[in-house]
């Protein structure tokens, strides 16, 4: 590992492993977006393992928790997704591939996910588009945020760190979020964003490449540490 890369980590990143079915997976692999090409049979797995008393079969590799709540308008395409306990998935959802929705998360109207992890506690309530993410615990994007996961020449995404751009060797890439993360309404977080824990960023803006934990990103020249209550 290039030691300056430290803060773009997994173990960095995500704080709190007891709030995803997928943190065993997840904490094995050095950069957090290495997990997600092993998203869908990740899930097989671990669905088969689940308890057949608090879990329903619905679908190819679909299973909701008996205490989710999922709108009858919802589309759960799938394959590949676990829908976890006391979950509410709202009206006109569109939950795609390889999506592990955690406890107590809320997927909101007209809100798409694929092949993505969302921590527990995460919230995305409103027209949010979130692909080939991972949503940290308690995260949450205002109306309208999306993360973009795909360049508009198709090369793979970089991240960008400093002055340096760090291949993932990805072609779809959306965005890092850390624990407690807040993501303004309106706002874009650019293909390959990572964004560590506590920071929030302001509405209608574009992020593109790291955002350091416990700061406030107002605009890609204006990033300050937040200052202690």
């Amino acid at each position: 590992m290039n030691n300056q890369w430290k803060e773009l980590t997994t173990k960095e990143l995500f704080h709190s492993p007891e709030h995803s079915i997928a943190s065993p997976y997840l904490m094995q692999f050095e950069y957090p977006w290495q997990a997600l090409a092993g998203l869908g049979d990740l899930i097989r797995k671990l669905g088969e393992a689940l308890p057949r008393d608090e879990y329903d079969q619905i679908g190819d590799a679909v299973w909701v928790s008996k205490s989710a709540t999922v709108a009858p308008t919802a589309a759960i395409d799938g394959p590949c997704v676990i829908i976890g306990p006391e979950a509410s998935v709202r009206h006109c959802a569109l939950i795609r591939e390889n999506v592990i929705i955690g406890a107590e998360v809320t997927v909101g109207h007209c809100t798409g996910i694929k092949n993505s992890i969302l921590f527990d506690g995460v919230q995305v309530p409103h027209y949010n588009y979130v692909g080939d993410s991972i949503l940290g615990y308690k995260s949450h994007l205002g109306g309208s945020a999306l993360t973009s996961n795909l360049k508009s020449d198709k090369s793979n995404v970089s991240i960008l760190f400093g002055k340096e751009k760090i291949d993932t060797g990805r072609q779809k890439l959306g965005a890092m979020l850390g624990d407690y993360v807040e993501i303004g309404a309106g706002s874009v977080l650019n293909p390959g964003t990572v964004i560590g824990e506590y920071s929030n960023v302001y509405p209608l803006v574009t992020v593109r490449g790291y955002v350091p934990p416990h700061h406030i990103f107002k605009s890609q020249n204006n990033v300050v540490k937040k200052e202690p209550r």
